[in-house]
């Protein structure tokens, strides 16, 4: 079954620095299936599915008022006792709860939600800058032809990912993590074989081990940072036990763009993949010159 319209997600409420991880989420959510593109407040129309600070009695009461002309579905984050139709979340926002919360409530409310159909954003009536661009008006692509492969839409996406590390445990870990945001992934062994990748093709993002067999990562950031695209289009984020105030100085003085220890925490981990997408970076250079 195909959706004729998109679901569209209203926020209410929050404070700053949980919006600021909301809009990392959703950066990210924007790629997973079903997918979520930007909702244009322009369009009108009211919201399918709400996601409500409940600890914050003016946001669960604007909801709750709404909510009194009709049953609304809703997350709610906070203390508050579960009502129908409604998913309670417990703080702090975690990354993995929360997209599974608004896909449960999704099918909840749209059992039949398939593959490719979307959801839009809103916080509070203003549009969020991220997501794909939804197929226009008429017979959808995917109706008219079937999807060939996971890859054509990856490439649709249109973000690789390079992940350095000769340890395989840790190069799994890295693949159930980004398989649900539809990044095209490449893996990489050794530091001579990820500078002759990089040398090759553009990535938006390389996770990188500091401790590798041959040249080690610092040395492998800095052949990465010396392309002068790769320190506009290219953030190398150091993957590492070594977790020493000297480690860290090297790894910023090879100019590595985040410095993460293992074991990786994935929210932490997750936050640092949002930051690093295209749409992100352009919102935030647009933020630096307003």
């Amino acid at each position: 079954m195909s959706l004729n319209k998109p679901f569209l997600v209203d926020v209410i409420g929050f404070n700053p620095v949980e919006r600021s991880m909301l809009t990392s989420i959703f950066a990210l959510a924007a790629r997973r299936d079903p997918g979520f593109v930007q909702y244009d407040a322009a369009t009108g129309g009211s919201a399918d599915l709400y996601l409500v600070d409940a600890d914050n009695p003016e946001s669960l009461g604007e909801f709750q008022s709404l909510n009194k002309r009709s049953d609304l579905r809703a997350v709610l984050v906070g203390t508050v006792k579960a009502k129908a139709g409604a998913i309670v979340l417990a703080r702090p926002l975690q990354w993995a709860r929360l997209l599974q919360a608004l896909e449960d409530t999704a099918a909840d409310l749209e059992p039949d939600l398939m593959l490719g159909d979307s959801l839009e954003i809103s916080v509070q009536g203003a549009s969020l800058p991220f997501g794909r661009s939804r197929p226009g008006a008429g017979a959808r692509p995917d109706a008219m032809a079937p999807v060939s492969s996971e890859a054509a839409r990856k490439r649709a996406l249109g973000d690789t990912v390079l992940v350095v590390d000769d340890n395989a445990t840790v190069r799994l870990f890295m693949k159930a993590k980004l398989a649900p945001f539809g990044f095209e992934v490449d893996y990489a062994e050794t530091g001579e074989e990820a500078v002759g990748m990089t040398g090759t093709r553009e990535y938006t993002c390389v996770f990188l081990d500091v401790v590798l067999p041959g040249i080690d990562g610092y040395q492998v950031c800095k052949m990465i940072k010396s392309n002068k695209q790769a320190i506009k289009k290219t953030a190398v984020v150091m993957l590492t036990s070594r977790n020493s105030p000297f480690d860290k100085l090297r790894g910023s003085l090879a100019g590595c763009d985040e410095y993460l220890t293992k074991p990786l925490d994935e929210d932490r981990l997750l936050e640092v993949i949002a930051k690093f997408l295209p749409s992100s970076r352009r919102r935030e250079s647009k933020q630096r010159k307003g």
